[in-house]
């Protein structure tokens, strides 16, 4: 446990229609992994007729967006024009930059339909947050897959052992998801500018003599060697990168070095200022302070 630096559980909310989110980050002891500063773990739910996920149209401003599901399908819509289905092993990568629009729906055709996935945002390094808004996504045989000593990857963004995501990424960064059997491990030495963590999806797994079910985000120093064991079969995500240099403020859905922008997208949010949706006419109203 040496290589540990902090054990992150979870919070758990009930969004309404038993729809649970676990936020691993932000957390109040930290804020970010590398470039990774928001995480959610949606589900599993599973819908009865009529009923689904329903994220109106709200914005973004100077961070990327990924979401990665493992069962379900969410139609994710934007001010680019994209109208997009996104479905188990695919990748949906929404670059904000200086400002998009976009909302997510999930509809249950039929009772015990169900969905489980993770949405995260990613900081942009200051030079690029304010690029021009993009959408990029991927089709399943285009994720790369990595296999060593038995252990699975799918590298859903980033570059890790050689391979590199076709995602466009800003900053250097793995993203992955895996596989692994019961007592087989995975070992990952991270350089000194790189944080990194691993996150428990299913099954369990072991560091040190330290056992860790479902649910459990474990982050490593950066420099140190990230190794676990699994005790029984699991599903886990892993990812990390370089650690950004300025600090990122964080309010809603907006971030930046800069609070002034923050300020600044808010007025135009709540002044209608913001491009609309394709096929949208419902919108998230600006919280109150």
């Amino acid at each position: 446990m040496k290589s540990v630096e902090l054990v992150i559980t979870p919070k758990a909310k009930d969004l309404g229609d038993n729809f649970v989110v676990r936020r691993a980050l932000p957390d109040i002891q930290k804020r970010s992994v590398g470039p990774f500063i928001f995480w959610d773990h949606m589900g599993p739910v599973e819908f009865k007729e009529g009923e689904g996920m329903k994220v109106r149209a709200h914005p973004h401003i100077g961070l990327a967006t990924i979401t990665w599901l493992f069962s379900g399908e969410i139609m994710h819509r934007d001010s680019l024009g994209n109208e997009q289905p996104i479905r188990p092993g695919e990748v949906n990568w929404m670059t904000a930059g200086k400002g998009i629009v976009h909302s997510e729906r999930s509809q249950a055709q039929v009772d015990g339909a169900r969905l489980e996935g993770i949405q995260l945002w990613l900081a942009l390094p200051k030079e690029h947050e304010e690029v021009e808004p993009s959408f990029y996504h991927c089709k399943e045989h285009e994720v790369p897959l990595i296999e060593l000593n038995g252990v699975s990857l799918r590298l859903i963004a980033g570059k890790l052992m050689g391979s590199v995501s076709p995602v466009p990424v800003y900053s250097d960064l793995f993203y992955c998801t895996g596989k692994i059997g019961c007592k087989q491990s995975l070992e990952l030495d991270l350089d000194d500018t790189h944080e990194a963590a691993i996150y428990v999806v299913s099954g369990k797994i072991k560091i040190g003599d330290q056992q860790f079910d479902k649910y459990s985000m474990i982050a490593f120093k950066s420099g140190s060697t990230l190794k676990f064991e699994a005790t029984e079969d699991a599903e886990f995500m892993l990812f990390g990168g370089e650690v950004l240099p300025e600090k990122r403020h964080m309010w809603w859905n907006f971030v930046s070095t800069d609070k002034e922008k923050i300020e600044d997208a808010k007025r135009r949010w709540k002044e209608g200022e913001f491009p609309g949706v394709i096929n949208e006419n419902e919108l998230i109203p600006l919280p109150k302070d």
